[in-house]
């Protein structure tokens, strides 16, 4: 699928850019959905991601299109735009009311530990766990657990090298560990 993609990108920026849209506005949204712990957040991010995305699809090649590892790309672009918007905007803490809204919608096409919570209450502690994580521990965890990306695709998001990443996502779980009772970290990663 991602060769084929990137070949329609190549050949036909607007068909392909449809396309890609298509196959990965899920995984973009739940990736911004976990950082940010609001649903309108992520879809205002998601769409700005996107903007961006087709921008830059503009002023590439059509070489450099086929080269493209768009799940990677489209995340590293979403990240950044995430962190643009930590830093342009006043800092506050998730309400209670967002981490409710949050619970009945983890992405549901990754195996990380969010799909397998057991029920709403243990998505909601997970959710409001992982609002509680240092930036440079979620984004990594998110990536890895939520969206299921691998270490090197985690790492070519974060732009450091595969080692920090494995260390970022291993600081992050032992800080959901202790964040979470044993029993509600059980329950949400298996």
């Amino acid at each position: 699928m991602g060769e084929r993609l990137t070949e329609l990108l190549a050949g036909d920026l607007d068909g392909g850019f449809t396309e890609l849209v298509r196959v990965h506005a899920r995984g973009v949204h739940a990736f911004l959905y976990r950082v940010s712990g609001s649903a309108a957040e992520a879809d205002d991010l998601g769409q700005d991601t996107f903007l961006r995305a087709y921008t830059a699809l503009q002023g590439y090649s059509p070489q450099r299109r086929r080269e493209l590892r768009p799940r990677a790309w489209l995340m590293t672009i979403a990240a950044n735009v995430w962190r643009n918007h930590v830093r342009s905007s006043v800092r506050r803490p998730v309400s209670a009311l967002r981490v409710d809204d949050a619970e009945d919608t983890w992405c549901d096409t990754g195996p990380g530990p969010a799909e397998r919570a057991l029920n709403t209450d243990d998505r909601g502690r997970l959710v409001a766990a992982l609002s509680e994580l240092p930036e440079h521990q979620r984004i990594p965890v998110v990536l890895r657990h939520v969206i299921g990306m691998s270490y090197a695709e985690v790492a070519q998001v974060q732009g450091c090298p595969v080692g920090t990443a494995k260390a970022q996502v291993s600081r992050g779980m032992a800080d959901l560990r202790r964040l979470l009772t044993p029993q509600e970290l059980k329950e949400a990663t298996t």
